[in-house]
């Protein structure tokens, strides 16, 4: 009966929680994902190669000839300085200078707030008119400032 009752009272040195944070499977995850990212990123960073546009400030050269278009951010548009009421008569007055010899350039310029749709439908009306080219008049870079 001693001997059941040894049994009872010894503690094995296994049977007691655990105290500490084993962390090593931690540092293997770790490792596992250091070694994908490794792999990963370089293959991420290659794009495909493209000759981008390069910014350049050359002044704008108006000539009577060239129609300026404008968009504030109500979406209304001025051809010059004159409202113009409405898409179709916008398209309709591109058609009659499309036909001009040589054709004029059309500048369009924008409110910074205005909508890209109605920045849109004065390009559309301009390709659907024949105009060959259409350029948009921005304000100078500022220099970092």
């Amino acid at each position: 009966m001693s001997a059941f009752t040894d049994l009872n009272t010894h503690v094995d040195e296994d049977d007691r929680p655990m105290n500490e944070i084993n962390t090593t499977p931690l540092v293997d995850v770790m490792l596992v994902l250091l070694i994908v990212f490794m792999i990963t990123i370089p293959v991420i960073t290659k794009t495909v190669p493209l000759d981008l546009p390069q910014v350049r400030n050359q002044p704008t050269q108006t000539k009577p000839e060239n129609i300026s278009i404008a968009v504030n951010r109500d979406g209304q548009v001025f051809w010059n300085a004159g409202l113009v009421a409405d898409n179709n008569e916008l398209l309709n007055r591109l058609k009659e200078v499309a036909v001009l010899v040589p054709q004029p350039e059309v500048h369009v310029r924008a409110d910074q707030r205005t909508k890209y749709e109605y920045v849109g439908r004065v390009i559309l009306d301009a390709q659907r008119a024949g105009i060959m080219k259409v350029g948009f008049i921005t304000e100078p870079d500022s220099g970092g400032r």
